[in-house]
């Protein structure tokens, strides 16, 4: 009878010891994920974020883009989303702070009253805000009569020249220093524009083109120009000096970009006309 040695052939030692490094392997994997792929739990970046405890998240549903009413009155849309997933994330109870204006979400994060904020990207509101870098870009459009002379977004800055525009938003900022010639005429909220550029008989309107293109629609007798007169980032906002909550921010949508997160969240709430922001390293840093 041949002897068989209790630690088995040199084959089988080998596999032993794979099985053993590869049960290894697996255990670190599964607590690796136990804290997620991507910014997961961070106390510093959640403390700065929710100093009294809850996020305090600011929707502007007067952005069809980034909100709206669901059909029982609830905000819903991709700041929506990404308001619930950050939250989430870093185990925080959510409050969402609805607005009808991009001013009003600015006033609000200038005294604190909200943690969170999804705006245009805009240099003058840096002074009060740290962004991160774009998730979505969005067009800003004009609109005008069918009698209108108007045919370019050239045409628009001339001599008795009047803008119908939402106040505090960011074609009210990015026009207020562009235009040299034409005049802006501010509306209480971006989907007021309309109904001050008809009641006021105004030459333009200016805002979201879905936005615009809805009322166009709604109203009748007014059409778009060819093309748009600016480009806008929107990205994510805290209040100034949160740098914790803004670098944790600022990679938490790099993430929700990449892997479909606000693509997807774009196209469950039926948004056309918004892009995708490619990634950090192909945008501008944001304003500091």
């Amino acid at each position: 009878m041949h002897h068989i040695s209790r630690s088995g052939s040199p084959s089988r030692r080998r596999v032993r010891s794979l099985l053993r490094i590869a049960s290894a392997v697996t255990v670190a994997a599964l607590l690796a994920g136990c804290v997620g792929f991507g910014p997961g739990a961070d106390p510093r970046a959640a403390a700065e974020l929710a100093p009294g405890g809850t996020l305090r998240a600011a929707i502007n549903s007067g952005n069809p883009i980034l909100a709206r009413r669901g059909p029982m009155g609830e905000p819903q849309g991709v700041s929506v989303d990404l308001a619930r997933e950050a939250a989430r994330r870093l185990d925080l109870p959510l409050q969402l702070v609805e607005f009808t204006s991009a001013g009003a979400v600015v006033e609000a994060v200038k005294s604190n009253r909200v943690d969170l904020a999804f705006v245009a990207i805009d240099p003058v509101r840096a002074a009060d805000t740290e962004y991160t870098a774009p998730y979505v870009i969005i067009e800003g459009a004009y609109l005008v009569r069918e009698g209108s002379p108007l045919t370019r977004n050239e045409e628009v800055d001339r001599p008795g020249t009047r803008v119908a525009v939402g106040r505090g938003s960011a074609y009210d900022l990015y026009l207020t220093r562009e235009l040299k010639s034409a005049s802006l005429a501010r509306a209480p909220t971006s989907p007021a524009v309309i109904d001050l550029f008809l009641a006021e008989r105004l030459e333009v309107a200016a805002g979201v083109r879905q936005q615009l293109e809805s009322d166009a629609k709604r109203v009748g007798g007014v059409r778009m120009l060819p093309g748009r007169f600016m480009v806008i980032e929107q990205a994510m906002g805290v209040p100034r000096g949160r740098y914790a909550a803004q670098a944790w921010l600022a990679d938490f949508i790099e993430e929700m970009k990449a892997n479909g997160f606000v693509s997807g969240s774009l196209t469950r709430h039926g948004i056309e006309g918004a892009t995708l922001a490619p990634p950090r390293s192909l945008t501008a840093a944001p304003p500091r």
